[in-house]
């Protein structure tokens, strides 16, 4: 790599900075002071209270999942259960690499293990 390649974005990313912070000194959000004239003209503003505000949250209910179908269900009678067969149950698709132990399927032991662990 050429050096004046390897420069380009150490420049752009400065002159973004020194802009950046010009900018930032020359916008500062002050309007000019009011001349006589448009003192005398303006009310006063009225000094509201600030509004009762009451937030009430609870969390959401807990959603209602159907116990666990039988292995033999979600495995289509083999020995294992695919990812793509554990999206038939949405618990455990959900839980997928937890239940296959980070592998790519879950054996009729992990996936006892797994049931008793989600009850």
């Amino acid at each position: 790599m050429k050096a004046r390649n390897a420069l380009l974005p150490a420049l752009a990313a400065g002159a973004l900075i020194f802009a950046g912070a010009s900018f930032a000194q020359d916008s500062t959000g002050q309007t000019p002071p009011p001349s006589q004239d448009t003192m005398q003209q303006q009310p006063a503003p009225a000094q509201t209270p600030p509004p009762d505000v009451t937030v009430r949250s609870v969390p959401p209910a807990a959603p209602q999942v159907s116990p666990p179908p039988p292995f033999s269900q979600l495995s289509g009678g083999k020995k294992w259960i695919t990812e793509e067969q554990a999206e038939a149950y949405p618990p455990l698709a959900n839980d997928f690499l937890n239940a296959s132990h980070h592998g790519t399927r879950v054996s009729k032991a992990q996936y006892e293990a797994w049931t008793k662990q989600v009850q």
